[in-house]
């Protein structure tokens, strides 16, 4: 489908979102130059965030559905990448910051909120920066969207409280947050990670040129999808099981619920979860380049493949250690990545996974909700008064 022309895909229900996974390489580019152009403002606003209070400061990443697993995805990796002297990283939906603040923050602690919205107009995102105003003692907010003519970053414009980054071109139009998700994911991982600037340069650049290598591969994807499946899972360890349940909402909103789908992580997968298994069920694992938890993702895919359960155990990898000797689709010639950048082409992987999959059930990808039920931005959330 990326080879196909623009009439073919219009035809198709499928212009919108092919272009918006096809544009991501060169989005990443230009998030790293967004990042730059922002650094010293940036630097100036956690200094400011950090001395609201002594100890560390709590760095609450948030968002819901697809932008809360930004922050499940960049979060476990910048625990060992990032400054965790200075930072406490928690990835905390708005749903439930909205709807339980007392059961996930805590009055005393100062706290930078990291919000991720690809619009910033869904009821959550402007009801969980109310929420924390109300509820947290010293409290700040960097947000990380999309939309500048959005309510989050309209509202927090001249808010002295608040940092607004901003990534127009990564504003998603189709139903399915791709570039959005993928690019918010790389800004917050640049600007908590401690790795110098020219290292973060090269692996940027490296991580656009192996998502350029998931366009010239799609007909290896395809070929996973041959067969008659009704059911797709993705696994992980780390920061990928987080990207595990974003691979897994794709292929959901995509076909419109027409395929199941499960996510778990590595090890946590034989805990019952297992039992979706059968053979009409396509496994994908991410595996992880931490050498220590590599060993954990192998395990599982030779378990599933050896058990011969699964029409189809399918390892996403890159050649930089042990590989799985079954169906990969595996990047070579690039030096291993850590985790939080590895996401990205990797994620790639699975978002042409649920397109191609949608097409191939009879959907259309740029809208696949023919009831309407299920909205690009979210409707009919009621807010209710909250006092602290």
């Amino acid at each position: 489908m990326f080879k196909f022309d623009v009439a073919e895909l219009t035809k198709m229900g499928a212009q919108i979102t092919t272009a918006e996974i096809v544009q991501q390489p060169e989005l990443w580019r230009e998030a790293f130059n967004i990042y730059k152009e922002n650094l010293d403002g940036v630097e100036k606003f956690l200094d400011e965030a950090r001395a609201m209070g002594e100890g560390r400061l709590s760095v609450v990443f948030t968002g819901a559905g697809t932008s809360d697993y930004v922050g499940d995805t960049c979060a476990p990796y910048l625990r060992h990448a990032g400054n965790t002297d200075l930072y406490d990283f928690k990835p905390i939906a708005t749903t439930d910051i909205v709807s339980a603040p007392r059961d996930f923050l805590r009055r005393e602690d100062p706290t930078l909120v990291v919000s991720f919205a690809r619009s910033g107009n869904s009821p959550e995102s402007l009801a969980a920066v109310n929420v924390c105003k109300e509820y947290v003692k010293n409290v700040k907010f960097l947000n990380i969207t999309c939309a500048p003519e959005g309510k989050l970053a309209v509202e927090s414009a001249d808010d002295p409280n608040a940092y607004t980054i901003l990534i127009p071109r990564a504003n998603d139009k189709g139903f399915a947050m791709t570039g959005s998700y993928s690019c918010m994911t790389l800004i917050s991982t640049l600007i908590f990670d401690e790795s110098s600037l020219e290292q973060k340069a090269v692996w940027v650049e490296q991580i656009a040129k192996m998502g350029e290598e998931v366009i010239e591969r799609e007909q290896e994807v395809a070929d996973f999808l041959a067969g008659d499946f009704n059911r797709v899972t993705y696994l992980g360890s780390g920061s990928f099981g987080g990207l595990a349940q974003e691979a897994q909402l794709k292929i959901l909103e995509l076909a419109h619920g027409l395929v199941a789908t499960s996510f778990d992580t590595s090890m946590g997968y034989r805990h019952g979860p297992k039992s979706f298994v059968d053979d009409k069920t396509l496994v994908f694992v991410f595996v992880n380049n931490d050498e220590y938890t590599r060993q954990y993702d192998l395990d599982i895919l030779r378990e599933i493949g050896g058990d011969d359960i699964a029409q189809h155990t399918i390892a996403i990898q890159q050649d930089a250690g042990e590989l799985y000797e079954g169906d990969t689709f595996t990047f070579k010639g690039y030096k291993a990545l850590p985790e939080g950048y590895l996401a990205l082409p990797f994620v790639m992987v699975a978002q042409t996974v649920s397109l191609l999959n949608s097409v191939r059930v009879g959907n259309t990808p740029d809208t696949p909700s023919p009831t309407g039920t299920v909205n690009r931005v979210v409707k009919g959330v009621t807010i209710h008064p909250f006092n602290a």
